[in-house]
């Protein structure tokens, strides 16, 4: 079960406002983005579904079912984000959506001069290591779950585009450069998840693999920043640059999905997979995993072996 952050869910179009049962599309426009809600009340299959711009689409409500580019067929949950590029086509099918049951769906659509203007901002003002390394859009890593700091911009966003200040266009763009900018650190921790995945352009790559080598240890900053070759204070920065979160939110974020797969035994006992996962005291873990999870580790584990 991943950890996910869930967004805020306006409310539902009333039943005589509909203008179709479908997709019904409300639409907030701004000077540089377009807030799209969806909403669809029966089941459907294949809808199409493009936009001229870069789409940040998040689901809010009930399934879908996401065919995109030549890929497999996908699901699609409240707590998801996928991006899609410009023109390109969606097609969406609705097996579980109905009246009591229907689906809601944010699509932001992004005037394409923000990202060109964000992007060129980053690369003049914060160069990557390494040749053809640079700030930008990954459009195959396209598909990932909110975190808090990615599912807090686009919270930003939703109320700047549904509200009436004097300012929202203003406050719109700025924090469509912050999405731009989280999206991008949300792409890359999603790459280091993988097991297969070497970037050997980015110093903070040793560190990485030494915290996945040594989930089970204590772990402290000194360590980190000796692999990455740099001092503790550069090492931090580039650190949450880059992946938008500090070391040690990272170090965490990689304990409890290791005391996940643990609690995926139904026998282990909780002070075992405390001890496992690098943590002294247990009652400690046991807040911290209810921090991460909304549940304790015995309730995850309960759960888990029920499903």
């Amino acid at each position: 079960m991943p950890n996910k952050a869930l967004l805020f869910t306006p409310a539902l179009t009333q039943e005589k406002s509909l203008k179709t049962l479908v997709e019904n599309r409300t639409i907030f426009s701004l000077d540089h983005c377009e807030l799209n809600i969806f909403e669809t009340y029966q089941k459907s299959d294949l809808v199409p579904l493009k936009f001229k711009d870069l789409v940040v689409t998040s689901m809010l409500r009930g399934k879908k079912v996401m065919h995109l580019f030549e890929d497999p067929s996908f699901e699609y949950l409240p707590g998801e984000t996928v991006i899609v590029p410009s023109n390109a086509e969606m097609k969406i099918d609705f097996p579980e959506a109905s009246k009591d049951n229907p689906t809601q769906c944010i699509s932001l659509a992004i005037d394409n001069q923000i990202i060109t203007n964000t992007l060129d901002f980053l690369n003049e003002k914060y160069p990557k290591e390494g040749q053809n390394n640079s700030w930008k859009l990954d459009h195959e890593n396209y598909f990932f779950y909110n975190n808090v700091e990615l599912a807090g911009t686009i919270n930003k966003l939703i109320k700047e585009c549904m509200g009436n200040s004097l300012t929202k266009d203003v406050l719109a763009d700025l924090t469509l450069q912050e999405l731009i900018i989280r999206i991008i650190q949300t792409q890359t921790t999603k790459r280091f998840d993988n097991e297969n995945f070497i970037d050997s352009n980015s110093p903070i790559t040793p560190a990485i693999e030494y915290i996945k080598n040594n989930i089970r240890e204590a772990i402290n900053l000194k360590d980190l920043s000796d692999k990455a070759c740099m001092s503790t204070t550069s090492f931090y920065r580039y650190f949450k640059r880059e992946l938008g979160m500090s070391p040690i939110e990272y170090i965490l974020n990689e304990k409890i999905k290791y005391a996940k797969k643990l609690l995926s035994n139904p026998n282990i006992q909780i002070n075992e997979v405390s001890y496992a996962t690098g943590f002294e005291d247990c009652n400690y873990f046991i807040r911290l995993f209810k921090k991460y999870e909304g549940v304790t580790p015995k309730q995850y584990q309960l759960m888990n072996y029920n499903g």
